[in-house]
């Protein structure tokens, strides 16, 4: 047990780091004399290489054992997060978070993996909130940790916060870790071009969906380019993933009901886990000026109540239905955002409490019954592989969820700008009557007053056409989240005896 724990402390400091930085771009930005289109690269480099190794992982943790591979990925990861703190520009910095995101994200399908086949059965409602607990606090509280480390210390320690535990977790899970024995034949037949259509696929796919809703999509040359290479590639990797020998990736965990349906609602759940973690920040951002260590105090919430649920899931997971327990958990998700969609320009952490409380409720109420559906029920030969499609389908979740919600806020913005300048306009009673009291408030800057009523007028105006966006944005999670509720009878309820570790 104590080298499970090390390893959900690794796949912790893994799914952390996804984050950690999103709340302290600027500062890093303005550490290494980036432009503003460079700085996002810190992220997404680390995204793109994280996606292609969740995968991959299945058939390396056979090939060397999840010992070894696990040891590889936090030695490599903790090397990289040192050699990030001491980046002295954006290309280093860029390189070394690509390759922190390809070494460290063999972590965590790995313990996912670890939970049902090492421990049995019986224990499977203990160690399924620690898993779920750790995958989706990780990124929830990244930006509170991020913006405590950068205020107090300086952004470095965004990564050299890494370097302590993460000596500690490759010694003991080196010294601790023994669940099974490599296989280095399979070496001999590993599928090397289904590594590079892979790559090109979910690597080019990830670029499309995080660069896109910032470039326009299809108007920038470099989305055209990357969405030709993810089509061809994709058509390359599942070619080589149903007739090689020995593929990189094995689909047949898609074959069980469960398991298909389950990757389904972990997509979802990778929508309502990352698109809310981004949706809530920039609202505070834009709209309430908020810092980095403001949004972090007020997002908190939402940690401790995942937090306070884990044990109380885990106890109900062994007596209740799943499907009732997924149902309940996503008409959590629809309720907190039914109730962010009435969000005004005034709202604060109180009016931002509830959605947040039903949120932190509601992941942990979802995810440890998809997870245990989903892997728990798989014969014991296939969960090493199928974890890896398991975890990267909430990933892209995340990623197809983050693109949707910056394009509609951004269509639906200027959409509620071009109405609300109809109706400030000249000729109408309201407009002219709030100008003039903005006027009137300006008075002591004499001639300019005018003018800084005007501009006062129109900032108004863009911050209450922002908070439509984002109601907008709420009620059609609203209804993706529904849809969820009354699909899930469509899993099977698991029987007595199941797969795994109960095997």
């Amino acid at each position: 047990m104590v080298a499970f724990i090390c390893m959900v402390f690794g796949m912790f400091m893994a799914i952390l780091d996804i984050q950690i930085v999103s709340a302290s771009l600027s500062e890093i930005q303005a550490g290494l004399s980036a432009s503003a289109d460079e700085i996002s690269w810190v992220q997404t480099a680390y995204l793109i290489a994280e996606v292609v190794m969740i995968p991959l992982s299945g058939f390396l943790s056979r090939a060397f054992s999840t010992r070894w591979l696990f040891v590889a990925s936090a030695a490599g990861f903790t090397v990289m997060s040192v050699l990030c703190a001491t980046a002295t520009s954006i290309e280093q910095m860029i390189v070394y978070r690509a390759l922190q995101g390809f070494i460290g994200g063999g972590m965590i399908p790995t313990v996912f993996a670890a939970a049902y086949t090492v421990f049995p059965r019986d224990k499977q409602h203990i160690v399924a909130p620690v898993i779920g607990l750790v995958a989706t606090l990780a990124p929830t509280i990244g930006p509170t940790i991020g913006g405590y480390l950068t205020e107090l210390f300086s952004w470095h320690w965004l990564f050299l916060c890494n370097l302590l535990p993460g000596i500690v977790v490759t010694v003991a899970t080196w010294l601790l870790v023994d669940f099974d024995e490599p296989e280095l034949s399979l070496l001999q037949r590993f599928d090397w071009s289904g590594l590079f259509f892979m790559a090109g696929f979910l690597g080019s796919l990830e670029f499309v969906l995080e660069e896109g809703p910032t470039n326009d999509w299809f108007d920038d040359e470099w989305i055209v380019v990357f969405s030709f290479v993810a089509a061809v590639s994709a058509v390359g990797f599942f070619w080589r993933a149903l007739t090689a020998a020995e593929p990189v990736v094995r689909l047949r965990a898609y074959t069980d009901r469960n398991f298909a349906v389950g990757s389904a609602f972990s997509f979802v759940l990778g929508i309502g886990l990352y698109g809310l973690t981004y949706l809530y920040p920039v609202y505070l951002a834009r709209v309430r000026d908020y810092n980095a260590l403001m949004i972090g105090e007020t997002m908190f919430v939402t940690g401790v109540c995942m937090f306070l649920t884990a044990p109380v899931a885990g106890r109900l997971a062994r007596s209740v239905d799943p499907r009732l327990l997924i149902a309940v958990g996503f008409l959590g998700f629809g309720l907190g955002t039914w109730e962010a969609s009435k969000i005004t320009v005034d709202w604060d952490f109180w009016e931002l409490f509830l959605p947040q409380v039903l949120r932190g409720v509601s992941l942990m109420l979802c995810m440890v019954p998809i997870t245990n559906v989903s892997l728990g029920t798989l014969p014991l030969d296939q969960v090493k592989n199928a974890s890896g499609l398991f975890n990267v389908s909430r990933n892209l979740g995340g990623a197809v969820g983050l693109a949707v919600i910056n394009t509609l806020l951004n269509d639906r913005m200027d959409l509620h700008l071009l109405r609300l300048r109809e109706s400030v306009t000249w000729g109408r009673d309201e407009a002219e009557q709030a100008l003039s009291s903005l006027t009137d408030s300006f008075a002591g800057l004499g001639p300019l007053a005018h003018t800084a009523a005007i501009k006062e007028l129109a900032a108004t105006v863009r911050d209450q056409a922002q908070v439509m966006a984002f109601s907008d944005v709420f009620l059609a999670l609203t209804a993706l989240f529904v849809v969820l509720v009354l699909a899930a009878p469509l899993m099977r309820r698991p029987g007595a005896v199941t797969g795994g570790a109960g095997h």
